[in-house]
């Protein structure tokens, strides 16, 4: 406990961003988050890749946990990815100029992204139990993130499902403080917030 102490002291609110590769769930846990401590959601969730694609921003929510209270902007992320395609989005029923249109817009939101590191922290770092967290994308992430001295919470999000395997993500990056979460059904949230008043106490 203790580090971002002086950051705390100095700045009315704490940012958090919540970075992780397109469809890990990252917009479903800032929902959750937002309607935990501001009574109002986030943001439009979509089965179809980069649903966000420009930074969204919920300010001067106040969590309170244990005599703690705390103060903190949420930043949700687009979904960064190594490579946006637009013929991943036909599949979905999407035209092709709606297609191509929405994968400029990706693009652009993993830049938006990448730059939003400089405007941060603390991260929430969120990856698909469901999925091989041994990815090009995932150490990507976290390689930009660690160079900016950012602090990271791993959350290895969608344990609800019978497939998540969570000892992967924890084998991947160790020696981070790590959290498993459904963000669908609220599982083990407080778990999250007691972790994020922890590290930011």
């Amino acid at each position: 406990m203790g580090w971002l102490r002086g950051i705390f002291k100095r700045k009315k609110a704490v940012s958090l961003g919540i970075y992780g590769s397109p469809n890990v769930g990252k917009t479903t846990l800032a929902n959750r988050i937002c309607v935990d401590l501001a009574n109002e959601p986030m943001g439009a969730v979509s089965p179809v890749p980069h649903e966000t694609r420009k930074v969204q921003k919920k300010e001067n929510m106040t969590l309170k946990l244990n005599g703690f209270t705390l103060s903190m902007n949420l930043l949700d992320m687009p979904g960064i990815a190594v490579k946006v395609d637009y013929r991943d989005f036909l599949g979905y029923g999407i035209d092709k100029d709606a297609a191509q249109k929405r994968a400029r817009e990706a693009t652009l939101g993993v830049v938006e992204a990448v730059r939003s590191l400089d405007k941060i922290d603390a991260a929430l770092f969120v990856i698909d139990a469901t999925e091989d967290p041994y990815t090009q994308v995932n150490i990507t992430i976290i390689g930009n993130i660690e160079a900016r001295d950012i602090p990271i919470v791993v959350v290895a999000n969608k344990i609800d499902l019978p497939n998540a395997n969570t000892q992967r993500i924890r084998e991947a990056f160790p020696g981070y403080e790590f959290v498993e979460v459904s963000a669908m059904t609220g599982e083990n949230l407080n778990k999250l917030y007691s972790t994020i008043a922890n590290k930011l106490s």
